[in-house]
């Protein structure tokens, strides 16, 4: 879920999330009808699925801009547009540290190609299923809660212009992801649960 408007070297200026796929596409007769005021939430049985399409997002972990791409399809040469588009719109001078899953597509020759020939290039992988670790996950769930939750799409098309709405909204009026917490606090949070949930003092 990057732009190129900053003044000084960040360490780790960019960071690339797993694709948000999938997103389920129905008519307004299927799955979610659209909320009125008074009227709570309706899902009908006929349902179907209308398509699906898949967003590869960059984050800024300095600044909080986005860089978003849509593709119907998730493969290599999909991947390899996206990274095309990061690289013509981050600055020469900065490196460029990319936080991605460990989904085939980030690993195939044609990627492999590309980045040998880009040494600015730095790729970080999350663990199996610490997917969570990546600050664009935060992003990712920003986009579903505000923008797509309850919409209904009769077509790719729809969720796409949505998608790209709301990275240019994000871009308007960027803010970075802060922890709000220390590590000790956190470590401190989670020992307290451990501690009630297994019934021990120790």
């Amino acid at each position: 879920m990057r732009s190129p408007d900053r003044l000084r070297r960040p360490s780790y200026p960019w960071s690339k999330g797993r694709p948000c796929t999938n997103f389920e596409l129905g008519p307004p007769r299927g799955g979610r009808s659209p909320l009125r005021p008074g009227q709570p939430e309706r899902r009908t049985h006929d349902y179907r699925r209308a398509g699906t399409t898949d967003l590869f997002a960059a984050l800024d972990v300095q600044a909080g801009r986005v860089i978003g791409h849509c593709a119907r399809l998730h493969r290599s040469v999909e991947f390899r547009t996206f990274l095309d588009e990061v690289e013509a719109n981050v600055p020469a001078d900065l490196d460029v540290h990319r936080v991605l899953d460990n989904a085939a597509t980030h690993k195939t020759k044609l990627i492999h190609d590309w980045l040998l020939k880009r040494p600015r290039w730095h790729l970080h992988f999350t663990p199996t299923s610490a997917s969570w670790l990546n600050l664009v996950e935060g992003w990712f769930a920003l986009l579903a809660r505000r923008q797509l939750q309850r919409g209904v799409f009769e077509t790719t098309d729809n969720p796409e212009r949505a998608i790209h709405a709301y990275i240019n909204q994000t871009n308007a009026e960027p803010k970075p992801f802060v922890w709000t917490k220390s590590a000790d606090d956190i470590l401190a949070s989670v020992k307290r649960f451990c501690q009630r949930t297994s019934n021990s003092d120790q």
